[in-house]
């Protein structure tokens, strides 16, 4: 239950920053984004470490941990987060959604693979309505474009479709990479403290690699020119990540990917509620589009819900509980 709890909360949070992100790519590049969003935010989740007694909790881990929280940082913080601002640029939040849906389906893949976590029926219905999402936007790609001709926001169908298959890779592989940072510890008695550790720790190699970005780019120039308007967004984005990133890490060291990562993915309501309000003039809010993420919902739901609970709640008949209920 707590780990649920957590998860929510920075589903909610995590809801709110990326309208803020949306607004600031309008006139900031998605380097500038990484810069104040991910280095910035550094001596923050350092107070918090410190706070947590994640300093000496990290004193006694293996080699191990300190690698797949490196690699957790570098995934979801570098390679995520900057194919996510890509993505957001070219197709606008909302029509990035559905293809960012599909990292839940990756995470539950790698957790099967990896952690050797199971799934059922149930949960391959969940991918099915996560797909219809991505189907409804690759069918749907030139009518969309057409209904933009004019407006103030075109969507770049191809350059967002590719990002966002990049951000699938970088934001589905990191919960599990965290959850092997917690295991190489073992079981420890005050979790907090060791997530904590890890975020903080997960950051720190994320600001590393941002720096090498910006030094193989040529990107210092292009920083001196920062947009203010896209400063302060991507600077409350940058803090509201931050803080959604200590839910998020708390909620893996209480719950399983398959419960956390799901719940998270209930982000994308909060998400759509954000930005009707604060980037209506940024999106196009395409009906089937928007039908597609509601059902992307309910398939992350069923990617995550516990599946006899919920067969036996839903009373669905000896052969559908059956079929649903088959593990693989």
């Amino acid at each position: 239950m707590t780990g649920a709890v957590l998860a929510l909360i920075s589903a909610a949070i995590f809801g709110f920053q990326n309208a803020a992100a949306r607004r600031a790519v309008v006139s900031a590049t998605p380097l500038q984004g990484l810069v104040l969003t991910v280095p910035t935010v550094v001596p923050l989740l350092g107070v918090g470490c410190y706070l947590m007694g994640g300093f000496d909790a990290m004193q006694g881990w293996p080699v191990a941990s300190y690698i797949y929280a490196g690699l957790a940082g570098l995934m979801h913080f570098v390679i995520g987060r900057n194919s996510n601002y890509h993505s957001m640029r070219a197709l606008g939040s909302t029509l990035s959604t559905p293809i960012q849906q599909v990292s839940t389906i990756m995470s539950l893949f790698l957790a099967v693979v990896v952690l050797k976590e199971s799934f059922s029926g149930l949960n391959i219905v969940g991918i099915g309505l996560v797909m219809v999402g991505p189907a409804m936007l690759i069918g749907r790609r030139k009518s969309i474009a057409a209904a933009a001709a004019g407006q103030r926001f075109i969507p770049d169908m191809k350059t967002g479709m590719i990002h966002g298959a990049v951000c699938v890779v970088g934001y589905g592989s990191s919960p599990v990479l965290i959850v092997l940072a917690l295991a190489a510890v073992g079981n420890p008695a005050d979790k907090i403290a060791h997530s904590t550790a890890i975020l903080f720790l997960s950051y720190l190699c994320a600001a590393g690699g941002v720096a090498v970005m910006v030094a193989f780019t040529g990107g210092v120039a292009a920083l001196r020119s920062i947009p203010k308007n896209g400063l302060n967004w991507f600077l409350l984005s940058g803090f509201m990540i931050a803080i959604s990133q200590i839910f998020r890490y708390g909620a893996l060291a209480f719950a399983p990917v398959g419960l956390v990562v799901p719940i998270q993915r209930l982000s994308v309501i909060f998400r759509l509620l954000f930005n009707r309000l604060i980037n209506r003039d940024y999106e196009r809010f395409d009906s089937a589009i928007v039908i597609g993420i509601l059902l992307s919902v309910l398939g992350v739901a069923a990617l995550g819900v516990d599946t006899e609970l919920a067969l036996t709640w839903l009373n669905v008949g000896h052969f559908l509980y059956d079929s649903l209920n088959w593990r693989f």
